[in-house]
């Protein structure tokens, strides 16, 4: 039995929630897939499926086109493609699900570092005609800088190959090898046709040579979640309480949500940057008291002492606290038009902290061909991967990424105008070793 008490397990079953991510090159078929989830699982509603038939009917298509219920910009049905992350909630009696449609294009590969940023599984398509791309290989780097934990590859258009089991063995070896490089410790690989339905949510009759789950199976039964009492706990300010009532005269809580890990009544804190000490008097959770709360709960802390927190602070119990620091070295994914360069001030952003810092130097540009690190690119643009150092103006309690997705990450924003510009994670790139790339433990 973990720390946490064994009640809770009884209401993690019943409210599995998956989240995951598309990704794959420009018509490998996400959008389909996605349509063909939804519709075979009957998560359409009937009013949304007749809107996808009238609109395939206006295309001049004699069936529906099922990737019309992810791609709901004018500009994504006019055109086939998908642009924004499409994002879409649905069920079956097993789990529930938010998945993420990214794009295919690589000016939209931002936009697969949004989708898949809080996934714990992203399904990275390829067309069985085509095998494993440089953009295939760009959302595997991409899912690996994001620690996503479980990745399927789903081989689709096999109808277009004669359902042939050495094409789908020939993509799936290299695109395992490659993964396996990145460090990504999960990959399923399930050969498909989103058109035509096969190993989507029903077995298809074309592959018996294959024995594997479909994909809505998998989806259905990867594990997810895991114990919170095994993370370090971090919580973030994010507001004081300070009623200064008649019948609250002193009180004084902090609020915020629970990063990660577990917090307890009586456990020694340390309050971050500042590094002074405290005892945790009460937490407050809905409303009530309880003695323990853990990650992603939402709760109100009190400490027994009477010490300066403010909005930005970070709440760590003392053994095991981050350090802090003013010197950042991370990779980041730029998702700005405009370039990053050293030398450029700009916004930090980690958790419920904004400081003010300057890029001091990029020393590489990650190369996904091969992997290799390119030296010194001296800025980088629009859906580049980069190792950056940072210098800030106040110091940070900065996890690496390796060790928490949730405060070993931050964005890079513009002062001028308040638009993002990157996305970062502290200390070093992948999960796995290979020359250049630099090495970290998995999640």
């Amino acid at each position: 039995m973990t720390a946490i008490d064994s009640m809770t397990d009884t209401a993690m079953a019943a409210t599995s929630l998956l989240r995951f991510a598309t990704a794959g090159s420009v018509d490998d078929g996400k959008s389909t897939l996605v349509g063909r989830l939804l519709h075979d699982s009957k998560s359409v509603l009937a009013d949304q499926l007749e809107a996808v038939e009238d609109a395939s009917r206006r295309r001049g298509q004699e069936t529906p086109d099922l990737a019309l219920l992810t791609d709901g910009l004018r500009a994504e049905r006019e055109q086939g493609i998908t642009i924004d992350v499409a994002y879409r909630y649905f069920a079956t009696p097993r789990r529930r699900f938010i998945l993420a449609d990214t794009p295919g294009h690589v000016q939209y590969t931002r936009n697969m570092v949004t989708g898949a940023s809080t996934a714990e599984l992203a399904v990275v398509l390829v067309d069985a005609r085509n095998g494993v791309v440089e953009q295939t290989r760009r959302h595997a780097a991409v899912a690996a800088l994001l620690r996503v934990p479980h990745v399927v590859l789903a081989v689709n258009k096999m109808d277009l190959v004669d359902y042939a089991e050495p094409v789908f063995a020939a993509i799936a070896a290299e695109f395992t090898a490659y993964a396996a490089s990145l460090g990504i410790p999960d990959v399923t690989a399930i050969p498909i046709s989103a058109l035509a339905g096969d190993n989507v949510v029903e077995p298809s009759a074309h592959m018996d040579w294959y024995g594997g789950p479909t994909v809505l199976e998998h989806l259905e039964t990867v594990p997810t979640g895991h114990d919170p009492s095994t993370d370090p706990a971090r919580f973030p300010v994010q507001y004081v309480i300070r009623p200064q009532s008649a019948e609250h005269p002193d009180y004084r809580g902090y609020a915020g949500q629970i990063a990660s890990g577990v917090l307890r009544v009586g456990e020694p804190v340390t309050v971050l940057p500042s590094g002074r000490t405290s005892t945790i008097a009460g937490i407050d959770a809905l409303g009530r008291s309880t003695d323990i709360a853990w990650a992603p709960q939402s709760v109100t802390v009190t400490l027994t002492d009477d010490i300066d927190v403010s909005r930005g602070d970070t709440i760590a119990p003392t053994t095991g606290a981050p350090q802090v620091t003013q010197d950042v070295e991370a990779t980041v994914c730029h998702v700005a038009d405009r370039p990053l360069s050293p030398g450029q001030r700009v916004l930090l952003k980690h958790t419920t902290r904004t400081v003010k810092a300057i890029v001091k130097a990029i020393p590489s540009r990650l190369t996904l061909d091969d992997l290799s690190q390119h030296p010194d690119p001296g800025q980088l643009t629009a859906n580049d991967i980069g190792r950056i150092t940072l210098r800030t103006a106040e110091p940070l309690a900065l996890d690496t990424y390796a060790d928490s997705r949730h405060t070993g990450s931050f964005l890079l924003i513009d002062p001028a105008d308040g638009t993002t510009l990157a996305a970062g994670m502290a200390g070093e790139a992948f999960g796995g070793s290979r020359g250049g790339i630099g090495r970290c433990a998995g999640r």
